[in-house]
């Protein structure tokens, strides 16, 4: 991994104390479309004032992998976890579908619910956290109460809540529950969600997360690790070169997010396999169908979703059904990508529709694999 503090300019360095998430790798996802940092009042995001002379990246070719390898092992003293392996297996047959764990904050009856609808509609369960994420149970024990309804976990770990301790263990919890990856991101600035008055930590951002999560000695069968590719974030231009460099750190799975439709989200792909990046590539397909879930996808993804999707989708007759009709259109095309090996399910809701877009996302993946529609009752309790 580059050493930044060592090849960092005094304009990088200058950028780097002046960022309010303690970025010193360089500028993260939050950037807005008109250059604005993600945090409210901070104004333009220093690094965009950084002359590219003083980028500390270069946009250098990762060297070839051995063919033989479709996976690189920067760790690969540590064999796979059964979740990882398995999940590396279903790749290699089939494309792959990641679902985002929209569950009821701090319920575990909540999480069980939402698990036993995808269970067989998703190959993993990512329990990230979007800018505006109520409090929510670790990483670590989300993972646990998915694996109990036979729904692998891959683990959203951010910088933004844990010192590098804290996050080391619950990097190790995360493995010991089996889950098949780690989802390596700095994280939103806590002044962007509901909790603007929770200290802001940042001790590491995600590069420095992924050599943790990579290397960690208390791995004893490692997940997989995988790290966010923002291409339509500005600087777009310099998005690849960071994006290598978090390969470079250790990871082996990336997810693409939202960047304007299947043509960008093409042409990301294909500097990325130039690059010579071998691992997974999941690309974020977005599912909404109705206006609360509409309001939590705009509220991250907003200008950078397919041109006039969310509007094609609210004034349906039936947003639901057109929602997850669109859902399936545009993960079919992601999929005719050349490069992209699955999709993830990118969805939101506002309390109480939780378990209404799981199941919409369930039959996302259902109708994306192909799979007979489920027969098995719903589960009983509160949740709706």
């Amino acid at each position: 991994m580059t050493n930044i503090r060592v090849v960092a300019s005094d304009a990088w360095a200058v950028a780097a104390a002046a960022c309010p998430k303690h970025m010193s790798h360089g500028p993260c996802a939050g950037v807005r479309a008109d250059g604005a940092c993600e945090v409210p009042g901070v104004g333009r995001c220093s690094y965009l004032d950084v002359p590219d002379r003083d980028w500390p990246y270069a946009d250098v070719l990762i060297p070839a992998p051995d063919p033989g390898a479709a996976i690189p092992d920067v760790a690969g003293a540590w064999p796979r976890s059964p979740a990882a392996a398995g999940f590396l297996a279903t790749a290699a047959t089939r494309p792959v579908v990641v679902a985002d764990l929209v569950a009821p904050a701090l319920s575990a009856d909540g999480v069980r619910a939402c698990a036993a609808e995808i269970v067989g509609f998703a190959d993993a369960c990512l329990t990230g956290d979007h800018p505006g994420a109520r409090v929510q149970f670790p990483p670590s024990y989300r993972a646990r109460l998915l694996a109990g309804e036979g729904v692998a976990a891959w683990a959203g770990i951010n910088c933004r809540d844990r010192n590098r301790v804290a996050i080391e263990g619950e990097i190790a919890a995360c493995a010991d529950a089996g889950v098949a990856g780690v989802h390596c991101v700095t994280g939103d600035h806590p002044g962007t969600g509901h909790r603007p008055d929770a200290a802001a930590v940042f001790d590491l951002d995600s590069i420095e997360l992924v050599e943790l999560a990579s290397m960690s000695l208390a791995l004893p069968a490692r997940p997989l690790c995988s790290v966010a590719h923002a291409p339509a974030a500005p600087p777009a231009g310099k998005r690849l070169a960071r994006l290598l460099a978090k390969i470079d750190a250790g990871a082996d799975v990336v997810f693409v997010d939202h960047c304007g439709g299947a043509g960008p989200l093409a042409e990301a792909v294909a500097a990325l396999r130039e690059a010579g990046f071998s691992g997974l590539v999941l690309c974020c397909v977005p599912v909404v169908t109705s206006a609360g879930a509409a309001e939590v996808v705009a509220s991250f993804a907003a200008d950078r979703l397919p041109p006039g999707y969310l509007d094609a989708i609210m004034s349906a007759p039936d947003p639901a059904e057109s929602g997850v009709t669109a859902a399936v259109h545009f993960a079919e095309a992601v999929l005719a990508v050349p490069g992209v090996d699955g999709v993830n399910l990118s969805a939101g809701a506002g309390p109480g529709q939780e378990l209404a877009v799981t199941r919409a996302m369930a039959e996302v993946g259902r109708r994306v694999l192909g799979a007979p529609a489920a027969s098995r009752p719903r589960p009983a309790g509160g949740v709706s």
